[in-house]
């Protein structure tokens, strides 16, 4: 079988019902070949065609090659891979239509995140690790607005100030608004307005959870790159049930990572297997109304960190929700069907067929909307990076569950996760909000202190010694008083005197003197 022409280092994605007699090297069955797996992908096609299983047999496979994986799960039933799988009738005929010599349920080593610590490990990250740029799209800021938050992060490099949270976020929000007109001399015009309306979209964060992804410890890349004592890779699985109706954040957040992973990752050039797998699903939450150098940001991380050992696959129901310039790297391809009931999709149908090297035995455009459940247009590379022409594929199936899991199935994974000890804790250390507020503390102590000197010294005056002495002078309280008041008004009359003396002098000499 095609498991002794590949051995340990491919994926089977499936068997070809076009034309299996042109694969006589594989007896038909098509394969993803790990050594070209950091060339990316893209897994596409209506809802309900069986995406979610592709993806988790891709998953799966690449685990079982020795590569840790990283994919978001937006409904909830990727997490069966942490469950072996169980046989019925059906999938036993899918097994042996395909030639699947050795299959046996077994399940994956997983390790469930969440952003908001419910499913999953708490996946956390700093407002300065994340930028200002990613943060401003998290906030729906305007172009305005976002320069002012450059300013503020440019604010607190310049003072040595740690933004860890977003309590840190607010308080040097705080500060620039009380340093306005000094801040705007020196780094650009910052308006009231502006600095209401981020505090406004941070309030609106911090209302539906946000708040959690910021802070420590911070998420470690290598946490994501873990394989097991026996070798398999380790599929990292980000709950996503719930980020997901926050699509900025959700998209926001795994671009975030890509970009951890292109800037912290060595070359490492092209390796005999990824080093990582990561994979995009609902990919055009990503690119929807991104700005353009987000985008092109998008598309050179994509195009660059093959060359770091990462396969990027995207998974979206339509090709073209994916931008040319990104398309045009993605050199693994299954596409799923596509029903064209409307405009849109008949546009659809024919970029997916556009996309693939012809096959003479296929009619592409009309078999993407005649393909059935578990079946998929597949083309992927092949020896030198050549993709291999289209084929009709029936898709194998995954060992695992394919389906959701249950709660305490989910806590027992947990349970047994290498690094449940090390994110389940927060940790608060002292960052911009603690500074300025001992700032602000030192401050408030320094300008009562004279006010405090002062009162001290009344009081020693009107007791022991300094009393002593205004008695020997003045005599009694009485006395005091009686001298004062005479005092008071020998001074008036004087003052009044010289007052009338110096008025005359003034006006003697601008008018001329009296004759």
């Amino acid at each position: 079988m095609a498991d002794n022409v590949l051995p340990g280092n491919a994926i089977l994605i499936g068997k070809s019902v076009t034309s299996p007699d042109s694969l006589p090297e594989t007896h038909g069955q098509v394969f993803l070949q790990g050594r070209l797996g950091n060339r990316h992908g893209l897994v596409a096609g209506a809802t309900g065609t069986g995406k979610t299983v592709t993806l988790m047999t891709i998953a799966e496979g690449f685990s079982r090659m020795g590569v840790p994986v990283f994919l978001a799960d937006v409904k909830g039933d990727v997490a069966g891979l942490a469950m072996p799988g169980a046989l019925n009738d059906k999938l036993q005929a899918r097994i042996k239509d395909i030639g699947i010599a050795d299959y046996a349920s077994e399940a994956n080593p997983v390790v469930f995140w969440d952003l908001f610590g419910k499913n999953g490990h708490p996946v956390r990250t700093t407002v300065s690790e994340m930028g200002p740029t990613l943060l401003s799209r998290i906030l729906e800021l305007n172009d305005t607005q976002s320069g002012v938050l450059d300013i503020v992060f440019k604010l607190a490099d310049d003072r040595g100030l740690l933004l860890l949270d977003l309590e840190d976020l607010r308080a040097l929000l705080s500060l620039v608004a009380e340093e306005r007109k000094d801040i705007s001399t020196s780094y650009g015009l910052v308006s009231t307005q502006s600095i209401g309306a981020i505090q406004r979209s941070l309030l609106r964060l911090e209302q539906e959870g946000g708040e959690m992804f910021f802070g420590e410890p911070a998420l470690e890349l290598a946490d994501l790159m873990r394989t097991t004592p026996n070798g398999r890779g380790v599929v990292n699985i980000l709950a996503s049930e719930q980020l997901v109706l926050k699509p900025r954040l959700y998209s926001s957040f795994l671009l975030w990572l890509l970009s951890e992973l292109f800037e912290q990752l060595p070359e490492v050039g092209d390796l005999d297997k990824p080093k990582l797998v990561f994979v995009f699903d609902e990919a055009h939450l990503l690119f929807d109304d991104a700005p353009a150098a987000l985008q092109q940001r998008v598309e050179q991380v994509v195009r660059i960190i093959r060359s770091k050992g990462v396969g990027v696959y995207f998974c979206s129901q339509f090709p073209d929700d994916v931008p040319d310039d990104i398309l045009g790297q993605l050199g693994n391809r299954v596409q799923h069907a596509l029903r064209a009931f409307t405009p849109r999709d008949q546009k659809a149908v024919k970029t997916a067929a556009e996309t693939f090297v012809p096959n003479p035995r296929l009619d592409v455009a009309t078999a993407i909307s005649q393909l059935g459940t578990g079946e998929a247009l597949v083309s992927t590379l092949q020896d030198k990076g050549i993709p291999m022409p289209v084929e009709r594929t029936l898709v194998a199936p995954p060992r695992c569950r394919m389906g959701a899991i249950t709660d305490a199935e989910r806590a027992q994974v947990r349970a047994g996760s290498p690094v449940g000890a090390k994110y389940d804790k927060a940790i608060d250390r002292e960052s911009a909000a603690e500074m300025l507020a001992k700032k602000a503390e030192a401050a408030t102590t320094t300008a009562d202190a004279p006010a405090a000197r002062t009162r001290a010294q009344d009081d020693a005056e009107d007791s022991g010694f300094g009393q002593a002495v205004k008695d020997a002078v003045f005599g009694t309280r009485r006395r005091q008083g009686m001298v004062e008041a005479m005092a008071k008004q020998t001074a008036r009359t004087v003052g009044n005197q010289i007052g009338r003396q110096i008025l005359r002098g003034v006006l003697g000499g601008i008018f001329g003197k009296r004759r």
